[in-house]
């Protein structure tokens, strides 16, 4: 007796990716409309995930190269550029076998989509580490510098000692860590998307529980960085004390 569409759909439904390609081939001689609309749906679906798949083992290239290494850690910084609120890094060592799909430089994906992998990231890998800099730090001695220290802390805080560090793009002084430094790491490498991403989840929840105390500001919005909105409440209001007196003189 054959199926009623809405049965299919049911079976569709619950199918995860890896009983799709039975759920077509069960049903792919299925000629009514609505069968053949949601085959059309699980083998793009199907294709989609290949390509994921393929940019994900792309991602792995840095990891490849280094594998002579134990402890592969990639680092990366967010928020260098804001008026307010600190500087965060996070180090990440993955599993060389590590599954995790969809890392990518952590300003390419949406919010929803960070969070959910900064959930599998610290539950997938072998050891993370957060590192702060605060405002009064960077007006203290520069942004690089502080950026500098707030990855030397991230590093600290893993609970496995690197073999090799992957950073975006800079060699941080006072490391006896071999570095490599990758231009657009965050993208390039898969230890280094995720690292991205647990710094920015970090930061915008930092961000978020400073608008509660200082909602004029927009934190939640604008992360501190210098929307049009924060400028003019910083005019309006003032400085309060997680904004940076060196990023923020040309407005107050």
């Amino acid at each position: 007796m054959e199926k009623k569409i809405s049965e299919i759909k049911e079976a569709y439904q619950a199918a995860d990716i890896h009983m799709l390609p039975e759920f077509i081939s069960t049903y792919q001689e299925d000629t009514r409309p609505g069968v053949a609309a949601l085959i059309k749906k699980a083998k793009k679906q199907l294709d989609a995930m290949e390509k994921e798949l393929a940019r994900t083992e792309a991602l792995k290239a840095y990891e490849k190269k280094y594998k002579a290494y134990t402890y592969i850690c990639g680092i990366d910084e967010v928020g260098r550029g804001p008026l307010a609120g600190p500087v965060v890094a996070g180090a990440v060592i993955l599993p060389k076998d590590t599954d995790i799909l969809y890392i990518n430089d952590s300003k390419k994906l949406t919010e929803k989509k960070r969070e959910e992998l900064y959930e599998i990231i610290m539950e997938k890998a072998l050891a993370t580490g957060i590192g702060y800099a605060s405002p009064e730090r960077i007006d203290e001695i520069n942004i690089l510098q502080a950026t500098y220290e707030a990855m030397r802390e991230a590093i600290q805080n893993l609970a496995v000692v690197p073999d090799i560090l992957l950073n975006d793009a800079v060699t941080i002084p006072k490391v006896a860590i071999p570095q490599v430094p990758i231009i657009k790491g965050d993208a390039k490498s898969i230890s280094i998307g995720a690292a991205s991403i647990i710094a920015k989840v970090t930061r915008d929840r930092l961000m978020v529980e400073y608008d509660k105390l200082m909602p004029e500001y927009g934190f939640a919005s604008n992360k501190g960085y210098g929307s049009a909105a924060h400028i003019q409440a910083l005019k309006t209001y003032g400085p309060t004390p997680i904004h940076r007196k060196t990023f923020i003189k040309n407005f107050v």
